[in-house]
């Protein structure tokens, strides 16, 4: 009998491969460039991209869609525990969800602070059975704790180490640099940190005092010197110690510019308000445009959108900090500072790429190239193959209102509300499942802790000088 030789008849054919979720026809934006493209899902994970077979698959026409990678929100608050009445991880998950956000790391300023290991694993446990989104919890830095830092910041959940150099909503506070330079000294992963100044704080606070005081004198008080004298000192201590940080919420053109000198240890964070909020709404808003740091405008404004443009800012986050209408409604400055954000973060966005103040791809990376990289997030933050289903559908052409009905905030307000945008996020899909589809939750809250890559020892100097 002659021998077989149907090996080449075998080897050509390659059969359907199985997904759980397939999403068809969309536009894809993902590191190799925009490219139009089909993506299967298997196990929660990426499994193919390119022109492929449902084969009993769930489908999603993402036909006349943007698919981005899963848009990551690295600075929230969401006041849980003992701040409940102002906001929770599931209110605050849901309306992360419902504005196109797959992934949120939270703040350390909650009643108790997250402080020690037992209070982060609480958070942990508690993300489990109440979030729409995956998640991750920064543990607060204090002079109590610094050199327990370096093994909380490798626990399951710890999204890093967050220092206040500045008073602001909550106890945290971290003002002298022995303290600064113990916790930089804890650990290995990249620091988050409020910089203004707290004893400039202290001395300008009789500006705002007395029954005539205005939100416009916010910015007068926590003025530019009080944060660029932190940043300087911040920078200082990193050179000495070697530490990677990164500057939270720059409102100031003189941040922006001295960051840019420093990338080699200094990443820099913006937030939609600073960019598109001006003098003006202290007016319109009062109080709801109180924050810490303050609305600027101005020079300010545009020197942060350069930095947008030119690559010098290099996440986006919410600073999403609600508080009831209630206690807004105080007299300054007896009112809290802070102000909801992470539902509209993306429309914002999508309405600024519709203007051309940036492109689509720069604010991926802005909300999630970045994040992965800065923050060195396993997994997320890219549409490629072998990394976890979470994806962000938009639709470039929607025209929406922000309207105060569609905010999920248990605040229930918003300081952009009646604002006409172009772009809109339609679907959010999390390790391959929907969680918000069309403005509607989806399922039930089923969200897991972000992983992290083992962080690179941080870079400590054989001879350490001050750094000016």
């Amino acid at each position: 009998m002659p021998k077989r030789t149907g090996s080449a008849r075998r080897s050509s054919y390659t059969p359907p491969m199985a997904f759980d979720l397939l999403l068809r026809g969309g536009t894809l934006v993902t590191p190799g460039g925009v490219t139009k493209a089909d993506v299967g899902v298997r196990g929660g994970r990426i499994a193919g991209i390119g022109a492929l077979s449902a084969d009993g698959a769930e489908v999603v026409d993402a036909t006349g869609l943007h698919v981005l990678p899963g848009l990551i929100d690295t600075q929230v608050h969401f006041r849980e525990p003992g701040l409940e009445h102002k906001e929770d991880l599931g209110t605050g998950t849901a309306g992360a969800a419902l504005g196109g956000i797959t992934a949120v790391f939270e703040m350390p300023n909650t009643n108790p602070n997250t402080d020690t290991p037992a209070r982060l694993a609480d958070k942990v446990r508690r993300g489990r059975e109440k979030a729409w989104t995956d998640f991750a919890f920064f543990a607060g830095a204090t002079a109590d704790n610094a050199e327990g830092l370096a093994e909380m910041e490798r626990m399951e959940g710890c999204s890093g180490v967050k220092i206040f150099m500045g008073s602001s909503t909550g106890t945290l506070l971290v003002d002298e640099d022995d303290a600064l330079r113990r916790i930089l000294r804890s650990g290995d992963r990249r620091v988050a940190v409020h910089c203004e100044d707290e004893s400039r704080l202290r001395k300008r606070r009789a500006l705002v005092e007395g029954s005539n005081a205005h939100p416009r004198l916010h910015p007068v008080w926590r003025d530019e010197e009080t944060a660029l004298l932190a940043t300087r000192r911040l920078l200082a201590l990193a050179h000495e110690t070697g530490r990677r940080v990164h500057v939270l919420h720059v409102t100031t053109a003189e941040e922006a510019r001295l960051l840019e000198e420093h990338k080699d240890l200094a990443t820099m964070e913006v937030t939609p308000q600073h960019l598109l909020l001006d003098l003006e709404d202290y007016e319109r808003l009062g109080t709801r445009a109180q924050m810490n740091p303050p609305i600027r405008g101005g020079r300010h404004t545009e020197a942060l959108w350069r930095a947008v443009r030119t690559g010098v800012a290099d996440v986006m986050g919410s600073d999403h900090a609600p508080h009831t209408a209630e206690e807004k409604a105080r007299p300054y400055p007896a009112s809290p500072s802070g102000m909801p954000g992470v539902q509209t973060m993306v429309p914002l966005m999508l309405d600024a790429v519709s203007k051309g103040l940036l492109t689509l791809e720069r604010l991926v990376d802005l909300l999630a190239h970045g994040p992965q990289r800065i923050y060195q997030i396993a997994g997320k933050g890219r549409l490629a193959v072998g990394w976890d289903a979470d994806f962000t559908l938009v639709d470039l052409g929607a025209r929406r209102t922000i309207d105060g009905s569609w905010i999920a905030s248990r605040c229930g307000w918003s300081p952009f509300e009646g604002r006409r945008v172009t772009g809109w996020p339609v679907r959010t899909i999390v390790r391959g499942r929907t969680v918000m589809a069309d403005d509607e939750l989806i399922g039930r809250p089923s969200g897991e802790p972000v992983r992290f890559m083992e962080a690179p020892p941080a870079r400590r100097p054989a001879n350490p000088t001050t750094h000016r």
